[in-house]
């Protein structure tokens, strides 16, 4: 049996691409799961095969405790130490039993736990060699093509799935194919391990640029940032710390060569590599190629950009269907706005006259002096107005002679009416919800107001609570509550129309 138990383990070993070690350990469970089948009482076994003579010994052990639950698995600490005074809690007796003989049973139990364990240790194999190649490219061939997805044959026994969400548009592939797409997802199921490959998705892009050019490898050029509307176009942003290196001629390459390698692996997907800059005006100007940018306004507080271009660079700019806006904007991670430089005087110069004609009405100032405030202190509402100090206030009307006394009662009257125009528009927004509210079979003029009390502002709100969220609220029981979500959510997340 020891010959026979060793070629069996170097077979196993050769045909699996498993260590021999591991297989030693799949065969000595099948021994342990076999010498306990043969014992009517619940044990715990050991077993121990020579490596070399493949001879093995089986011993029944104990796990030393304070107090016994399990008396066929434990012994106290007292009992065990009359043999070994050494010995702890949490320390294993071993005593020697009989080790069992092949026979039918025990052979198809071995061979069950040695399956189980093999698979077991194939799995975890798979998963150790492909964990260090997340977010790498693979290369596989197309082994069997389904409705939904391919599946790719990796070599030594592992596959990958392709879902049809993650191949590029019109893209058809056939049996024997052989296919690239990057490693985005393992799946460890308890049955198999699942590998997810993806050629959409942005990481495949900047990982191609990785391949074709070595300036990247090598750390001389960095990607930024990438933006991709997969199979049709892409933006990508590169910078380097080295002078001596154009980063976006090295990523086009001799003639276009290098982007042009990477067009074809993505189905001629257009590529534009632009130049990143940390100053987010200049970047967004890069990120906007090939359109011509005349100006631009940015807006901190909104994180929107406004760009101008000539009448005949609109079209350009913005793309067929928003695609080069909508690209530049993902890249830049600004919201951006494109229009003419007509369009964006006009924009400005009606914003800027709202603003002096608001100073004129609520503030009794006269025209010059709110133009004066607005263009030379760049205040553009209510609310910068009240924010700014008298020192700079003093400094832009000084041509008006104005008391310091005249510029504090300014600003207190900008505060009052700042305040007194916010909770307007409060109570517009709250009134105009509260009627949407009394459309709702089951709400009253009070559950209404309680509702608004509780922060709860829109229609999307109210479907997003639980009946628990609403159960504080007086004279409302869970019945209702649920009605009354469920009414919210029918308009919201079901286009239904209200029962009335």
């Amino acid at each position: 049996m020891n010959k026979e138990m060793l070629a069996v383990i170097e077979a196993v070993s050769n045909e699996k691409s498993l260590p021999r070690e591991k297989i030693f350990e799949a065969m000595e469970s099948a021994l342990v799961s076999a010498t306990k089948k043969k014992y009517e009482q619940d044990i715990e076994v050991f077993v121990n095969i020579d490596r070399k003579s493949g001879n093995f010994n089986t011993f029944r052990k104990w796990l030393v405790v304070k107090k016994v639950h399990y008396p066929t698995k434990e012994i106290t600490l007292d009992a065990a130490r009359i043999d070994d005074h050494t010995l702890n809690l949490g320390d294993y007796i071993y005593d020697q039993i009989k080790s069992i003989n092949f026979d039918r049973i025990t052979t198809q139990t071995a061979k069950q736990v040695i399956v189980h364990k093999v698979r077991e240790a194939e799995k975890a194999i798979t998963i150790a060699q492909f964990k260090k190649k997340e977010g790498k490219i693979l290369s596989g061939i197309v082994k069997k093509v389904n409705r939904g997805h391919l599946t790719l044959d990796l070599g030594h026994s592992a596959d990958a799935i392709i879902l049809r969400s993650d191949m590029l548009p019109r893209e058809n592939f056939r049996l024997g194919d052989r296919v690239r797409g990057i490693l985005f997802y393992i799946k460890e199921d308890i049955k198999e391990t699942q590998l997810f490959i993806s050629r959409s998705k942005i990481r495949m892009l900047i990982e191609l640029f990785h391949i074709e050019v070595p300036e990247i490898g090598e750390g001389l050029i960095e990607i930024k940032c990438a933006a991709r509307d997969p199979g049709s176009r892409a933006k990508i942003a590169v910078k380097t710390n080295d002078k001596r290196i154009d980063p976006v001629g090295a990523c086009v390459g001799m003639r276009g060569a290098r982007v042009q390698a990477i067009s074809n692996e993505l189905n001629g997907e257009r590529i534009d590599i632009v130049l990143w800059d940390s100053n987010p005006e200049k970047f967004v100007i890069n990120a906007m190629s090939p359109a011509d940018i005349s100006s631009i306004i940015l807006d901190k507080k909104k994180h929107m950009i406004d760009i101008a271009v000539e009448e005949n660079n609109l079209a350009q700019a913005i793309g067929r269907n928003g695609q080069n806006i909508r690209l530049a904007s993902q890249l830049s991670g600004w919201e951006l706005n494109v229009m003419t430089k007509n369009d964006l005087h006009h924009k400005y110069k009606k914003e800027k006259d709202n603003i002096i004609n608001m100073f004129v009405k609520h503030l009794n100032l006269n025209y010059e002096l709110s133009k004066k405030i607005v263009e030379k202190g760049k205040i553009s509402s209510l609310k910068e107005l009240v924010s700014i100090s008298i020192d700079k206030l003093h400094n832009i009307t000084n041509n008006f002679h104005l008391k310091i006394n005249d510029l504090i009662l300014i600003k207190k009257l900008a505060q009052d009416i700042y305040t007194n125009l916010s909770l307007t528009k409060k109570d517009i927004i709250n009134n105009k919800f509260k009627k949407k509210l009394l459309k709702l079979k089951g709400i009253n003029n009070q559950l209404s107001e309680s509702l608004i009390n509780k922060g709860i502002l829109t229609i999307e709100n109210l479907a997003e609570q639980s009946i628990e969220d609403l159960s504080d609220i007086n004279n409302l029981d869970k019945v209702e509550a649920g009605k009354i979500i469920m009414s919210a959510r029918n308009i919201c997340w079901f286009n239904k129309k209200n029962n009335m």
